[in-house]
């Protein structure tokens, strides 16, 4: 197919986070697998002086620049009515790609209408599943109006528990990009892992008030868990510095996790990916939201354990028409079969190993969901 999609990543304010810089490579990766040029377009704040927003500029292409990106970035303001950033040398124009494109892909809900505007066709990638909903129906958010919209909760227009808010969302898996995932060979000693943030300040109001919507809540429930499987389990965390990050790692090994600091082990895409593979598995809990909306959410970080052959174990986010249960992608609601899952991927490994990559291959290339979302968003 042969067309220009700038896609809306935001990379640039947050350079230490490689799996945050993957989500928006997987996309970028399978459009281009379809033949798309693609314009790599972020959203710089007003605040940042000509300095720092060229130094952030360099770390980021030097970040696309493996993946043959580093020539497509192009800048937009978030400032309404001030979209247009004089770009540094060697980043595109707004303007330019604007102009250009045929599609916007936009994974983000605070863009202007104004810049909106500026584009002949516009999809919303809602990768915010129930939690978007809500915000949009509590007024938390506002969204410009868009070409289509498009989701990456498969629940999400079917579940009583996410408001729809009269718009007609269309379901699309999110995607991880085959080629650039391979499966790969597992050490002896590999434990199953997972890369995350710990604490954030993200509070979810409900009608009987507010709850903590951070990774540290959901894990609460299942923290006694390496003294309930001979598997080791491996957290990769960004939990801070200072004496309350140092006790919560603490408290975390005396219970029997490693933990590592993901600044350090993931903080380039491409330590991040061989931080994956070089892992047995995943095991991750989910945010509460998750599981109190039941979404039927996954990860775009599991996809990346699923494609490189490395079963994940993760927290179930609800009914789905085609994610299993047991079979390369273990989902568990309890401690208990969260223990007798991973002892069940660790047991039977080559085979689940096969059947993680062959779930990825069959459901989320992103080769075939790219081509899909631009069969529907390019009429």
């Amino acid at each position: 197919m042969s067309c220009e999609v700038c896609l809306l990543a935001d990379t640039i304010s947050f350079l230490s986070g490689g799996g945050h810089q993957w989500v928006f490579l997987n996309w970028a990766i399978g459009l281009r697998a379809n033949g798309v040029r693609v314009h790599w377009l972020e959203p710089v704040p007003a605040e940042w002086n000509s300095d720092q927003l060229a130094e952030r500029l360099a770390v980021l292409r030097t970040r696309l620049q493996p993946y043959g990106l580093d020539e497509s970035v192009a800048l937009v303001g978030w400032t309404p009515g001030m979209h247009d950033v004089a770009p540094p040398p060697g980043c595109l124009s707004f303007d330019e790609v604007a102009s250009a494109a045929d599609l916007l892909l936009n994974t983000l809900y605070h863009l202007p209408a104004t810049a909106l505007g500026r584009f002949r066709r516009t999809a919303l990638i809602d990768i915010d599943p129930g939690l978007t909903q809500h915000w949009l129906s509590t007024g938390q958010i506002s969204v410009a109006p868009h070409s289509l919209y498009f989701t990456t909760g498969e629940n999400v227009g079917s579940n009583a528990r996410i408001p729809d808010c009269g718009l007609p969302w269309i379901y699309t898996p999110p995607c991880v990009a085959l080629d650039a995932w391979p499966i790969t060979p597992t050490p002896a000693d590999a434990p199953f892992t997972t890369v995350s943030g710990w604490y954030a300040d993200e509070w979810v109001a409900t009608t009987d008030g507010y709850f903590c919507n951070d990774k540290r809540q959901g894990f609460l429930p299942f923290l006694a868990l390496p003294r309930l499987t001979r598997q080791p389990l491996e957290l990769a965390l960004n939990i801070g510095e200072g004496p309350e990050a140092d006790a919560e790692r603490h408290e975390l090994e005396a219970r029997g996790w490693r933990v590592r600091n993901s600044y350090e082990v993931a903080s380039t895409p491409a330590d991040y990916q061989r931080y994956i593979q070089a892992s047995r598995g995943e095991f991750s809990a989910v945010k509460p939201s998750c599981v109190r909306l039941l979404n039927a959410w996954i990860s775009d970080r599991t996809l990346c354990y699923l494609a490189s052959g490395k079963p994940a174990v993760v927290e179930n986010t609800g009914p789905s028409r085609f994610l299993p249960t047991a079979a390369g992608l273990f989902r568990f609601r309890t401690l208990g079969e969260a223990a007798k899952m991973l002892e069940a991927a660790a047991a039977d490994y080559e085979h689940q190993s096969r059947l993680a990559r062959a779930l990825a291959e069959e459901h989320f290339d992103a080769a075939i969901v790219t081509r899909r979302v631009l069969e529907r968003a390019l009429p």
